[in-house]
């Protein structure tokens, strides 16, 4: 019997609730394209400070691109007061975005210092304010990313998914994990029950989500309605629908060939030298090879080799020769 099931966000219908987390400086459009490509259910945008946003920087721009196969566009903002994240909202409405999700789980002190992302968590008031604001400025659906809470003293999240819910908010996400543990320590995802039990809309679990297996407990201990991925797809698109695979109906569906891997290598890295230019695409492109190297039999000394590659030429012939060697030798 299969453990996921469609769920509806607002008028959007997805088919199949394993969805690739937003993710800082990894989930750009050229890793979002090739997810979907894979299967993924939804995919959603890298975080986006909404003053950026109304500003329209360069960089703002660069990330709210898309390709025409990842419909529903799903774009996350992140910000503290709530005029301006209205404003930014209704501009990435009126750019194609048909999801708006309202960042108020990310960790970090670049964001938190600004009284955004999980920071929001610690004023029930403002993030209501938030969550209303953006709401009323739009016609797509908006969905909530949140943590557990601040810290261990302070476990609002059910409380805050009821305000969200109130809200007009679609569908909410929660890492299981608070903003005090950063990313250590284990998810606890027995606790994202307690927020699926406070609400009616669709809870999706997230946090720690590694293996197929990983997946399936996350829904069983959570009762969640769906998954959302982060690190488990670093250099493993197909992740995504190797987990769909797993939960609809039990089958372990195994890594793609090598060949595969090479055409998938080829295309994304391709992919960056197109989006962000040559310099960029090579900085961000080296990250993602060496993700996609992993584990595969000299992988170390091309890792080393590629990070002092400057120009797309060297880091094509790099990935040329390292997985010709191993298909000579397979």
């Amino acid at each position: 019997m299969s453990l996921i099931k469609p769920i509806k966000i607002g008028n959007i219908t997805v088919e199949d609730p394993v969805i690739l987390a937003p993710m800082t400086d990894v989930t750009d459009k050229p890793f979002r394209h090739i997810v979907k490509k894979h299967g993924a259910g939804l995919v959603i945008s890298e975080m986006i400070a909404s003053q950026a946003m109304i500003r329209q920087t360069r960089q703002s721009m660069l990330m709210i691109q898309r390709s025409d196969i990842e419909s529903p566009m799903a774009v996350q903002l992140a910000g503290c007061e709530p005029e301006v994240m209205a404003e930014a909202a209704k501009l990435n409405e009126d750019m194609g975005a048909e999801i708006i999700d309202i960042n108020m789980g990310c960790p970090m002190k670049k964001v938190v210092n600004n009284y955004a992302g999980s920071a929001l968590m610690r004023d029930e008031l403002l993030a209501g304010r938030i969550l209303e604001a953006v709401v009323k400025a739009v016609k797509v659906p908006v969905t909530l990313k949140m943590r557990m809470g601040w810290d261990d003293h302070s476990l609002n999240a059910p409380k805050l998914a009821q305000i969200a819910e109130g809200s007009g908010i679609q569908m909410i996400t929660v890492h299981g994990r608070t903003r005090c543990q950063l990313y250590n320590g284990k998810a606890n995802w027995p606790f994202i029950r307690t927020v699926k039990d406070a609400v009616k809309i669709p809870v999706i679990g997230n946090g720690d989500v590694l293996t197929v297996d990983n997946a399936k407990q996350l829904l069983e201990e959570s009762g969640a309605d769906g998954v959302m991925i982060g690190r488990g797809v670093y250099g493993k698109p197909w992740f995504v629908q190797q987990v769909i695979d797993f939960l609809k109906n039990g089958v372990r569906t195994p890594d793609p060939s090598m060949e595969h891997q090479y055409e998938v290598v080829k295309e994304h890295f391709a992919a960056m030298i197109d989006h962000y230019g040559e310099r960029s695409g090579v900085l961000v492109g080296r990250k993602h090879m060496g993700w996609y190297s992993k584990g595969v039999k000299n992988s170390t000394e091309f890792r080393l080799l590629l990070n002092q590659a400057t120009e797309a030429h060297s880091v094509k012939e790099l990935i040329t020769r390292f997985f010709e060697e191993h298909l000579a030798t397979s």
